[in-house]
């Protein structure tokens, strides 16, 4: 239920809507998106723009992340590069996976303190062909420990 609130409400951000980005699968582990190429998100020479290419990779490694550690984490999108690798027309797509030793290895480092997880997705056209290659890198430290207090005595 809360999964599916979430695509519903992710599907109707301002943003994503405007750029015509749409979520079509969320899964803890799996989220998959598309966008098809409008008037409204194309750039002068007729392409998908580079922003919205962007954007339809932008929150989604932090999602999962979020959803799969719990909240004794704190999860924080840090850098980007996206790489342009062919001109982008039709329907794109991006698919996010998160693996289970992904996670235990994000849990390994945070436990001495900070880590710096890099991710990698690509931006496929309609024949697979890659568009562009977005890489990710968060910032993910687990949460002090909340001190007890002994009762007065």
């Amino acid at each position: 239920m809360k999964k599916r609130l979430l695509l519903r409400s992710i599907n109707a951000w301002p943003p994503f809507l405007g750029a015509g980005i749409r979520v079509t699968r969320m899964a803890s582990k799996a989220i998959d998106v598309e966008m098809k190429l409008r008037f409204w998100n194309r750039n002068y020479v007729g392409t998908h723009f580079g922003g919205s290419l962007y954007a339809m990779t932008d929150p989604f490694f932090m999602l999962m992340l979020l959803d799969n550690l719990g909240p004794e984490y704190i999860v924080w999108d840090k850098a980007a590069t996206i790489r342009f690798k062919k001109p982008g027309r039709g329907k794109v797509r991006a698919e996010f996976r998160l693996s289970d030793e992904q996670i235990d290895e994000i849990r390994r480092a945070a436990a001495n303190g900070k880590t710096e997880p890099t991710f990698v997705v690509q931006v496929k056209d309609e024949a697979g062909e890659v568009v562009a290659e977005v890489e990710k890198v968060l910032w993910v430290k687990r949460k002090a420990a909340p001190q007890s207090r002994e009762a007065d005595g």
